[in-house]
């Protein structure tokens, strides 16, 4: 289905200069930077709802913004959100951010139950321009155009018309850039058309990538790193069912592959799979950035950190996750400390917690890796199942099966070359359900129900379903006796981790350890 946006007044917000001179300015002023940045959020948006509410005119014209702004705005939770975010999709004007919203991110669940964060035309400008920042700081530090000289592929999320506000759009926040993606790119570099690109169902989706791309020149990759390994396991089959052939590698089939721009996941879940399957000589470049705006990219390919990009209408605090101190913005941050992040952006987000956990690994320039997520969430592999909905998912599943749980833990199950990536559920029941398998079924069911992360991966084959692992009584509190020095009734096991420590400690407990 073909889209049609108007073009992005791209002075509005992005600065009329080279991206790659935005990145020198930059790091030459960091923390003028981002002071002027705070400066021109808050004289944009001080006759909106909020910025009345918390004095943006006088914080934009005082000395010392950010020390103003800090004593007047606290920090902000998607829920003290939500009610405004419903009237902005009902079309009203003026709340948090000038005028209204036509696109719309969906940051988490679904577009009916999920956190849903409005984007305005001038995130959409900046991250435009950000997406082109990260392309030609990779020409830079190589040096060798080759990999214009083919193929884009291309794979953005999946968008629909909101159905709470028509004529706008909702969905994934690459699929909502997609939109307003240069038309030259998209014309001539891009290797998948529209049609294509937004089919609605995913497993149909990627054949139809396959298939259209599969005799092209492609040079450059750019999509969340948890779709891959299906997308490659696809191409090789139908190379060899066209050709009648026996690759068994991308290199095989696409030969002047040479980068894959990754976001959206930790692409260290997926690295290693993934260059098995395309067969080596590959550079990967991966950026930060979630639904509320870009972040850091990596300017250097193949390192383990990434910049930090001071300049995308994004106004960065920090906060250590120990709370050893203070709410701090760009100039007090230190190496080696876990902080929350807080954002405030060019769509009206104000002070407001992304959920993550970074550490600085330089301050000159600023350079950081991500450590984590603030909250109780499984999101090694794109999935993004919350605490709430994996325990919804198995009241459920023990209600339908007669099973009573004692406790549980649920930790990742890796992806390698000869499995999917999964999850593993732990869990010392007091009944048991009347069939382990049932049990899985209504687990999975519950969370596609109610996760458009999770389903998407189930929907592509990209993921495992429950695998239930029942541990024998008392296991759980035999780990809290091993791992506390003072156990109590509030002394708990932790529901959820993306690491396997503890799953494999709990394995081994029980009895049934391999």
């Amino acid at each position: 289905m073909p889209f049609n946006f108007p073009a992005i007044d791209d002075a509005r917000w992005p600065p009329a200069i080279s991206p790659l001179n935005v990145i020198r300015a930059f790091k030459e002023n960091p923390a003028e930077t981002q002071v002027a940045l705070l400066r021109r959020l808050t004289r944009k948006a001080a006759q909106t709802e909020w910025g009345k509410r918390f004095g943006f005119a006088e914080i934009a014209a005082a000395p010392d913004p950010v020390r103003l702004y800090q004593e007047r705005v606290p920090v902000h939770h998607y829920e003290e959100y939500r009610a405004d975010v419903d009237r902005v999709r009902h079309g009203e004007a003026d709340i948090f951010w000038p005028g209204t919203f036509s696109h719309f991110a969906v940051s988490s669940g679904t577009a009916s139950a999920g956190k849903i964060i409005p984007l305005s035309s001038e995130m959409l400008a900046v991250n435009r321009r950000f997406t082109l920042t990260v392309a030609m700081a990779y020409f830079e530090a190589k040096a060798d155009p080759s990999f214009l000289f083919g193929r884009l592929m291309s794979v953005p999320g999946r968008i629909e018309d909101d159905p709470v506000h028509p004529g706008s759009w909702i969905g994934e926040v690459s699929g909502l850039q997609f939109l307003v993606a240069p038309w030259a790119i998209k014309r001539f570099y891009q290797a998948v058309p529209e049609d294509i690109l937004f089919m609605p169902n995913w497993e149909q989706k990627l054949d139809a990538m396959v298939a259209h791309t599969h005799e092209m020149d492609i040079r450059a990759i750019a999509m969340v790193p948890s779709w891959a390994p299906v997308l490659f396991r696809k191409l090789i089959a139908h190379h060899n069912n066209v050709w009648r052939d026996s690759v068994t590698t991308i290199k095989e089939i696409w030969p002047n592959l040479e980068v894959f721009f990754s976001g959206g996941v930790a692409l260290s879940s997926y690295r290693s799979l993934l260059e098995e399957q395309i067969g080596g000589g590959m550079d990967f470049v991966e950026n930060y950035g979630a639904s509320e705006g870009y972040i850091s990219f990596q300017d250097i390919p193949n390192v383990d950190d990434m910049l930090v990009h001071l300049d995308t209408g994004v106004f960065l605090e920090f906060e250590p996750v120990d709370g050893s101190g203070p709410r701090v913005f760009i100039d007090s941050v230190e190496t080696g400390v876990r902080y929350r992040i807080y954002v405030s952006t060019c769509s009206g987000l104000w002070a407001y917690e992304v959920g993550d956990v970074v550490m600085f690994t330089s301050t000159d320039p600023f350079r950081l890796v991500v450590a984590g997520r603030t909250n109780e969430v499984l999101d090694t592999y794109g999935e993004a199942v919350y605490g709430d909905e994996a325990r919804q998912a198995l009241e459920k599943a023990s209600d339908l099966t007669g099973a009573k749980v004692a406790n549980y833990h649920i930790a990742p199950i890796p992806a390698s070359s000869a499995s999917l990536p999964g999850h593993e559920w732990l869990i010392e029941f007091i009944e048991m359900p009347d069939s382990f398998e049932r049990f899985s079924t209504i687990i999975d069911a519950h969370l596609q129900e109610i996760n458009r992360h999770y389903i998407i991966r189930r929907e592509a084959d990209a993921f495992l379903p429950p695998k239930i692992s029942p541990l024998t009584a008392g296991t759980f509190f035999s780990w809290l006796r091993q791992t506390k020095k003072k156990v109590s009734a509030q002394t708990k096991v932790p529901r959820m981790s993306e690491a396997r420590e503890i799953a494999e400690a709990l394995l081994k407990i029980s009895g049934n350890y391999a």
